[in-house]
């Protein structure tokens, strides 16, 4: 149970943090805008195409320091210009409003009418997926039922990182992460819907840093009650309707009907709620523009939008009618942990060589559902302590390590040292799971009642691991696999070096001699604190030529910023130096400083500010770390982001940040900005 609330709180601090910038935080307009103000053909105006008046568009007349807002009937938006394709005859209501300094102004509902059908709206296979087509229905189940079954998902609701699904700016149709699928979000992201099953929960996938936690209900069941929730059905029959069916749940049956934005990827419901549970039945969340982030024939995933704070946001699984009647219990495999590379090679160094691990002083234990994902996300000793249950215990956990030589291709030799200063030795090999599967039982004290213990069969599965700024393995976690619920007790171990080498010349070697240049397709990119540096929505071609997505921060003024600046650096005697060059206003400007490295906390210190973007859009992104944490202007993150490292930064350049959001500076979240630079050709 009190794991229970720590995962609970972990979840409200996480969505704290995660959320990015909008330009809601930099295109306010004036205060005095007033609803009355805000009228169809003085502030907007509603347009029918010419030769297509099913297709229609919304074009916002006020002046561009207001971002406009659209409630219409395909979802929400806040584009100068919407198009929206109706293909049902009817009468529609559109609301506009805009940001201003003194909140959100909505005018009085403006209406439109649609004379015919046009079936060409409906033959994409989005509305074949989600109503089986012109004509036909289609059922749709939460996927958990009354005996706490969950057939396709690892349980019924997932929570996500709300920018990442919902805000308006990063969920245009032009959004970088839609792929071949584009209503499959995950198809860029995470392949297949059984690699969003087995996928870590809050691990950065290929291609995007996004926080995410795939709840599974066994281990998680304080969410929802088991129970039939009842079923949605979705229908074509001359107009799109839908019939929402909750009543042995107690939430009742309602007709309505829906719009489904193909491009937007939204279902707008009129007088009907998709099926939910009662928990967050009285929720403040938008019931009516959902998000549609997954769709097959098979499943489905909604996401609710939140209203107001931007929690995180709710992501509700859906299985077919077909599905769910022709399922047969095995068919979903056991999620896997994130670790799948070559566990004896990482674990050790070579055959002629052991490797020593030392129990984390930082964050020793924790424990982690079946995916891998953390239940309690500690990551200092006070984290433990701040939970007034957790034990912790250094004089103990600073005894405690794990010796490893390699004897062949799968086996090897190990030496436990436990909290008593006590060696437990043996041989041990691993298995096509990645289990360390050991000669005996091994059990010690880590802290008060938390041990150290390998499973029934002697093993302890190899979880994650961790890589440092050069890509080398920086840490490890090992699993004991619970016998009585779907969870791991998840053990940190970090490698001991004796090198007395200075870890500062790796990161000089990887510099010394190059120019980088702002990356002006990848410019820059928003991060949790550190050490995470999780999350992230841009891409490697967020910016280039599009002046208009994102031009509160990129247009041409910036880019021909970025791409007269650069960054060379160079070693003289012991130091490494930095030259910046840039063009600030038409006039060129140099300057030269030191770069001093701090290899353990990934910090550089740099003597000068870095590029100056004033006078363009970008100019409130500053050239130094204004907001610092660590009491310096001058540290600047080295961010391993977007597959970036020390090891590759020729190919794939470096990522340095800054702290954009502090709590503790009187801001509402905490936030990196990170700065994309790349080798200079």
């Amino acid at each position: 149970m009190k794991k229970i609330f720590g995962i609970v709180a972990m979840l409200f601090f996480t969505a704290l943090w995660s959320t990015s910038c909008t330009p809601d935080d930099f295109a306010l307009g004036d205060i005095s805008v007033k609803p009355e103000d805000l009228v169809e053909g003085i502030a907007f105006k509603i347009e029918h195409d010419a030769s297509n008046p099913n297709i229609v568009y919304l074009t916002s007349l006020m002046d561009a320091k207001y971002t406009p807002l659209w409630d219409h009937p395909q979802g929400r938006s806040q584009a100068q210009k919407v198009t929206l394709k109706i293909p049902f005859a009817g009468t529609y209501q559109v609301k506009f409003g805009v940001e201003t300094r003194g909140g959100i102004v909505y005018g009085a509902p403006a209406t439109f009418t649609v004379d015919a059908l046009y079936a060409g709206f409906i033959s994409d296979e989005m509305w074949t997926l989600l109503a089986g087509g012109a004509g036909n229905e289609k059922t749709w189940f939460l996927d958990l039922d009354a005996e706490g079954v969950s057939r396709k998902f690892l349980g019924p609701m997932y929570f996500f990182d709300n920018w990442y699904t919902w805000d308006g700016l990063h969920t245009a149709s032009g959004d970088n992460y839609i792929d071949a699928n584009p209503w499959d979000w995950t198809k860029a992201i995470l392949p297949t819907l059984e690699r969003v099953d087995k996928a870590a929960s809050g691990a950065p996938q290929p291609g995007v840093q996004a926080w995410y936690w795939l709840a599974d209900w066994p281990g998680n069941s304080w969410m929802t009650e088991k129970a039939d929730f009842g079923s949605m059905t979705f229908d074509l029959k001359d107009a799109a309707n839908v019939v929402v069916d909750q009543q042995a749940y107690g939430l009742g049956k309602t007709k309505g009907s829906f719009m489904l934005d193909v491009e937007n990827h939204m279902i707008k419901f009129t007088d009907a709620r998709p099926v939910h549970d009662k928990n967050r039945d009285k929720d403040a969340v938008d019931w009516s523009n959902v998000r549609l982030l997954y769709l097959t024939k098979d499943a489905m995933q909604l996401g609710i939008v939140p209203n107001g704070d931007k929690s995180a946001m709710t992501v509700y699984n859906y299985i077919s009618k077909d599905y769910r009647d022709n399922w047969v219990p095995g068919d979903t495999p056991e999620p896997e942990p994130p670790y799948s590379g070559d566990a004896n090679a990482d674990l050790t160094t070579s055959t002629t060589t052991t490797k020593k691990w030392a129990m984390s002083l930082n964050n020793p234990y924790d424990w982690t559902n079946l995916s891998g994902g953390f239940l309690n996300g500690w990551k200092t000793a006070a984290d433990y302590a701040a939970t007034g249950w957790a034990p912790y215990d250094a004089s103990l956990i600073k005894n405690i390590s794990l010796s490893l030589t390699k004897t062949g291709v799968t086996t090897g030799d190990y030496v436990f040292t436990n909290g008593s200063g006590t060696p437990i030795s043996g041989s041990y090999s691993i298995d096509d799971k990645n289990n360390i599967v050991f000669d005996k039982a091994i059990s010690f004290t880590i802290s008060g009642g938390i041990s150290l213990t390998t499973t029934a069969d002697h093993s302890l599965r190899l979880l994650s691991t961790e890589l440092d700024a050069l890509g080398s393995i920086s840490g490890m976690w090992l699993g004991q696999r619970a016998a009585d619920k779907d969870e791991y007790t998840a053990y940190h171990f970090v490698p001991q070096t004796s090198s007395a080498a200075d870890p500062a010349d790796a990161w000089k070697k990887a510099f010394s001699g190059k120019t980088f240049t702002p990356d002006v397709n990848w410019f820059i990119d928003w991060l949790s604190f550190p050490p995470d540096f999780t999350g992230g929505w841009t891409s490697a071609s967020t910016f280039g030529s599009d002046y208009s997505t994102n031009s509160w921060v990129w247009d041409a003024n910036v880019r021909a910023v970025a791409e007269s600046a650069s960054l060379s650096f160079s070693t003289v005697g012991n130091d490494l130096k930095i030259t910046l060059k840039q063009t600030i206003n038409g006039v060129a400007y140099n300057a030269t400083g030191t770069v001093t490295i701090d290899p353990v906390k990934n910090i550089l210190n740099f003597s000068i500010p870095l590029v100056d973007y004033s006078g363009t859009a970008a100019s409130w992104v500053g050239n130094t770390n204004d907001k610092s944490i660590t009491g310096s202007t001058n540290d600047w993150y080295f961010v391993s982001h977007g597959g970036s490292n020390l090891t590759n930064i020729s190919t794939n350049g470096f990522w340095l940040g800054k702290i954009s959001n502090s709590v503790a500076k009187g801001d509402s979240k905490d936030e990196v900005l990170a700065f994309h630079y790349i080798l200079k050709n």
